[in-house]
């Protein structure tokens, strides 16, 4: 007797384990149901549900290289009931709350963004700069930039904690 994916064989409960229940398809042939393909709904135990000798219809799911046959009864059923989810859209107000409510938590956990320093977007001008040259333009980029990062580091080192107090 061949068995190939997709058909549905008439089997007996052979045996049971924790992780499923054993099929015997006859012929000297046996697949496994896994626990989650037993029900639609969730199994606790699978003894609730089948014992040895109960007559099942399965679903061949897989066959293996190694001659092992994964079987289904969830998917041999012809009208399985579907688990009916309650899923609600959210509405734009139901967003905005939740947008507002993590802005608050942020800002009670001490999480808060300072003024932001504008940016000026520079004209094609030759002048545009103040008559600077690029190396005092680059200078007061840095200085700028460090000045950035130590109140960065100022501001975070407390809140990572581990590694034993501050580092410079």
């Amino acid at each position: 007797m061949s068995i190939e994916v997709g058909a549905k064989l008439p089997g007996k409960v052979s045996g049971i384990t924790n992780f499923g229940a054993f099929i015997d398809l006859g012929g000297g042939k046996t697949g496994l149901v896994h626990i989650s393909e037993v029900s639609n709904g969730f199994v606790k135990d699978i003894n609730e549900i089948l014992t040895v000798g109960d007559e099942v219809t399965v679903k061949v799911t897989s066959v293996g290289d190694d001659g092992k046959v994964g079987l289904s009864i969830r998917k041999a059923q012809d009208n399985p009931e579907a688990p009916k989810n309650n899923f609600q859209r959210r509405t734009n107000n139901q967003q905005d709350n939740r947008d507002n409510r993590s802005q608050q938590d942020n800002r009670d956990r001490g999480y808060h963004a300072g003024p932001k320093k504008q940016f000026n977007k520079p004209t094609n001008n030759n002048n545009a700069h103040g008559g600077q040259d690029f190396d005092s333009l680059m200078s007061s980029f840095l200085k700028d930039s460090d000045d950035r990062l130590s109140s960065l580091r100022r501001n975070t080192e407390g809140k990572r904690g581990g590694r034993g107090g501050r580092r410079n």
